[in-house]
């Protein structure tokens, strides 16, 4: 059995030397178990502004089995994750982040769980300690929202996942351009199960995911995934439309019986009100238009600039 890792790096100079290490440790004793046969180790730089790319080409140097795919520019993680499980070529294909918060020893894990039949294979983090009050809070939330709106989702699963040859191929097949794979993935189906492990601390660096980039991700999920948000906003309409109506109907009751009383409130308050609304889901509705703009352009996801140690 051929193993593929696929890494996405970006500005990782001050770890990758020691995930590198650190699998190629793992790998050794597997393939002495006879776990695996072969294996690829596939990084795939970003973009990066550090040496980053510097130190990935001496590692295709020192060992033919690894490969370096290297952007033009930066694409963002979902780019770079496709693009390297479009080049993987491993009856299974494991993802896996470049700062080892994801221990790559549970790869062992999945891989046995793979020969029991699995082709989809999830690494879910057993608890969220580590993180602060208001990271664990939002997570929840997500997750809930998420559900909540039928989208199939793994609790606390990232990207750190095992996958079959087939699933791979079949993962491929998908094109659109606004990419949510920890939600295309287990919409997928086969036949999958998930494997808990405990999450450590960055090892070097700094996050590649700063709140602003974490909110950005979240709305890009629940857009590529689902439409209600548009059917939210549908149902307030008709609300706000049949209590206007109740509303209009009590105040012409009133005028009639000479009672109406001249107030400032009750004229301004309703059409700020109904002003707010309607800016929100003109935003909501924004929003989708921007993506099907992005999808209809048939922009490529990535520009790959240079490949060392890979076959055309």
């Amino acid at each position: 059995m051929k193993l593929s890792i696929v890494i996405p790096c970006f500005n990782e100079e001050e770890g990758i030397e020691q995930t590198n290490n650190t699998l190629l440790k793992l790998i050794t004793a597997w393939v002495r178990i006879k776990l695996i046969d072969e294996y690829e180790i596939i990084y795939v730089d970003d973009g990066s502004e550090d040496n980053t790319l510097t130190i990935l080409r001496t590692f295709t140097l020192e060992n033919e089995n690894i490969k370096v795919i290297s952007f033009s520019s930066n694409f963002g993680h979902q780019a770079a994750l496709t693009a390297g499980l479009q080049h993987a070529a491993g009856d299974a294909v494991v993802s896996l982040d470049a700062d080892l918060q994801d221990p790559p020893d549970v790869i062992e894990t999945m891989l046995h769980k793979f020969e029991e039949g699995f082709e989809i294979v999830f690494g879910v983090r057993k608890k969220r300690e580590k993180d602060s009050l208001f990271k664990r809070l939002t997570a929840q939330f997500f997750y809930s929202l998420m559900k909540s709106m039928g989208v199939n989702l793994v609790y606390d699963h990232a990207d750190f996942r095992l996958l079959s040859k087939r699933v791979v191929t079949e993962f491929n097949r998908y094109t659109e351009v606004n990419r949510f794979i920890r939600g295309i993935i287990p919409m997928m189906g086969f036949n999958h199960c998930t494997v808990e492990y405990e999450r450590k601390e960055r090892f070097a660096g700094i996050t590649k995911y700063p709140l602003k980039k974490m909110l950005s991700f979240a709305i890009e999920g629940i857009i590529s995934f689902s439409f209600f948000p548009l059917r939210i906003a549908a149902l307030m309409g008709f609300g706000i439309f049949s209590f206007s109506l109740i509303l209009s109907l009590w105040a012409l009751i009133i005028k009639l019986s000479n009672k109406a009383v001249a107030g400032w409130t009750s004229t301004v308050l309703p059409i700020y009100f109904l002003g707010g609304i309607q800016l929100m889901f003109l935003g909501v509705l924004g929003e989708y238009i921007g993506k099907i703009y992005l999808e209809v352009k048939r922009r490529p996801l990535f520009i790959i600039k240079d490949k060392y140690n890979c076959e055309d």
